[in-house]
């Protein structure tokens, strides 16, 4: 139930509108005065506030004026029997939400209050997410790399230089970007995304600078693109090696001058953007297609992120940190890991990162059982034995049934591998309909691909 604060000097008043807001389901607290109204709020905080403008000693605009100072993050809604256009803008401009005049209108009421706790709500959960996405996950590891990185973070976040961050796919390029963007002087501002991998090459400039109505087919409309968006924040451009070359040298310019014009447009627009870049290539090569000179503009301030095989000594700490984060979001108990399955995952090559590791243990958390992960729990992992195949023996299979399936999965892995993981080729060597094959591939959870190194 949520509670009203009525704070009017007139006694009929307060009681009117009481019986109108707990006839709605409303709780409801009264104050005669501005000073009573400041020392309730100071031992418990309403929900939301009816404030009247004219009363003795303290009138509501010195109230409204106290409630802001001492942090009070209850809307106020203003109510005066001497209204004009004056007095509500005032009010406004002086924080209250809304503006009503006595004698109040029922259904005015009650529309205003409804809309003052929906829009509370909205402030609310946007708070909560922005929390949320402002911390995200930590940066997990004690590992002499991950250290480095962190410094890296502490040392170029609050300057103005452009960042190119690279490293294999899963490795955490994002969440680098956005602890950057929290060091950074421009945390307030916005933090724009574009991942130019999933962009069609003829629609990234677009994409990037806006277009003017009518300045390609399918342009009906004028589109502001992510530079502007950007504008006073920073601007993210994910896997910038899939750029093309024409969009790369447009970029180069509007790096450099921090200008650009929208496509099909003439005037010039400028912006004031700290560029943040990362890709999983090599750029600094020729032969990668990339432009050098792009490559050394971006190139200012560049961290690489190193693969989870090379830090394996954090393995045991991310899968606590995920462990923990996910059993609390799928409201699960959280699982503990065997002494033998710890071995196996601190010496599988993580082919996909810290991203294969947290979707291991959303799968755990999911599909286990019992209360520990023991090698069987496993899911099969590309370049071991197997997990459900991991180290454990075939002997320690509970009934032949788990025997069969484990010989089956590892008999079927080797003979994809040994024909290239091409699977009609595989279907066709092994005299099995290849419908069969891609069944059981999925049934084992086969890898169809190999390792990457």
């Amino acid at each position: 139930m949520k509670t009203v604060l009525i704070v009017d000097d007139e006694l009929a008043i307060r009681e009117t509108m009481e019986q109108i807001l707990n006839y709605d389901g409303y709780a409801v607290v009264k104050a005669g005065s501005g000073a009573e109204a400041l020392a309730m709020v100071d031992k418990s905080e309403p929900d939301v506030i009816l404030l009247d403008i004219k009363m003795p000693g303290m009138d509501g605009f010195e109230v409204l004026e106290k409630l802001k100072a001492n942090g009070v993050s209850a809307p106020v809604v203003v109510i005066s029997g001497h209204g004009t256009i004056e007095t509500a803008v005032e009010a406004v401009k002086s924080g209250a939400y809304d503006y009503l005049e006595k004698p109040l209108d029922r259904s005015r009421l009650l529309v205003t209050l409804s809309n003052c706790l929906t829009h509370q709500n909205v402030l609310q959960e946007r708070e909560q997410l922005r929390f949320k996405v402002g911390s995200g996950m930590p940066i997990v590891g004690e590992s002499q790399a991950i250290k480095n990185i962190r410094l890296f973070i502490e040392k170029v976040g609050p300057t103005e230089g452009t960042v190119l961050i690279t490293g294999e796919n899963g490795t955490g390029k994002e969440l680098v970007v956005n602890a950057i963007h929290r060091a950074s002087l421009r945390a307030e501002q916005a933090l724009v995304e574009v991942n130019c991998a999933a962009i069609p090459r003829d629609l990234v400039e677009s994409e990037l600078f806006g277009h003017e109505k009518g300045s390609f087919t399918g342009a009906d409309k004028q589109r502001v693109g992510k530079f502007e968006h950007a504008d006073g924040g920073i601007l993210f451009l994910d896997e910038i090696g899939d750029m093309g070359p024409e969009a790369q040298a447009k970029v180069l310019k509007a790096v450099e001058e921090s200008r650009f014009q929208r496509v099909g447009g003439t005037e010039t627009r400028e912006v004031d953007v700290r560029i943040v870049a990362a890709t999983n290539r090599d750029l600094s090569s020729p032969q990668s297609g990339f432009r050098q000179d792009l490559f050394f503009r971006l190139n200012v301030l560049s961290i690489h992120l190193p693969p989870l095989r090379e830090r394996a000594g954090d393995v045991e700490l991310l899968l606590s940190w995920f462990m923990a984060d996910l059993a609390g979001r799928l409201n699960r108990e959280q699982l503990s890991f065997s002494d033998e399955t710890l071995a196996i995952l601190k010496n599988y090559s993580w082919p996909g990162n810290v991203r294969e590791l947290r979707n291991l243990v959303e799968r755990l958390l999911i599909l286990s059982s019992g209360s520990v992960v023991k090698p069987s729990d496993l899911p099969l992992l590309p370049g071991t034995q197997s997990s459900a195949l991991s180290n454990a023996s075939f002997l320690d299979c509970a009934d032949f049934q788990e025997f069969k399936a484990l010989s089956e999965g590892a008999f079927l892995q080797q003979k994809l591998k040994e024909n290239m993981y091409n699977v009609s080729r595989t279907a066709e060597a092994l005299g099995m309909q290849r419908s069969n094959l891609y069944k059981k591939i999925s049934k084992y959870e086969l890898r169809t691909q190999p390792e990457v190194d």
